[in-house]
């Protein structure tokens, strides 16, 4: 099953989206960020992504296993954003230089803005 925590915003009807399993694991500022696209006006169907961002958030440190990450990704539309997992798990310490380097390398842009997409018009015919 999974859980939303969204918030509306009034003055613009615009949606703010985390779609995690526990949206507490996103409730303070991420450790890094990796910014994809800052100020753009990239145009998938009737959406405008303006802004795309990894964000890093480490959980917690097993001695033998190392970091546990959470990697999301964050997508701002003209519609709203949407904040969701992107990966997790014993990743490695440079967990998101290696996510950041394989999306913009493998075309990989281009399914994180349509996963977004899907998910933010699923949440706003609900």
């Amino acid at each position: 099953m999974k859980y939303y925590l969204s918030r509306n915003n009034y003055l613009n009807n615009d949606m703010d989206i985390i779609d995690l399993h526990d949206p507490s694991r996103v409730n303070r500022n991420p450790d890094d960020v990796k910014i994809l696209l800052d100020n753009g006006n990239f145009v998938q169907d009737e959406f405008t992504i303006s802004q795309i961002e990894l964000r890093f958030y480490q959980e917690k440190i097993d001695e033998k296993l190392g970091p546990y990450s959470l990697i999301t990704s964050f997508v701002k539309t003209n519609q709203g954003t949407i904040e969701m997992i992107y990966d997790e798990g014993f990743l490695g310490s440079d967990a998101l230089s290696r996510a950041y380097g394989f999306l913009t390398t493998n075309l990989g842009l281009s399914a994180l803005v349509l996963r977004s997409v899907i998910s933010i018009r699923g949440k706003i015919s609900d």
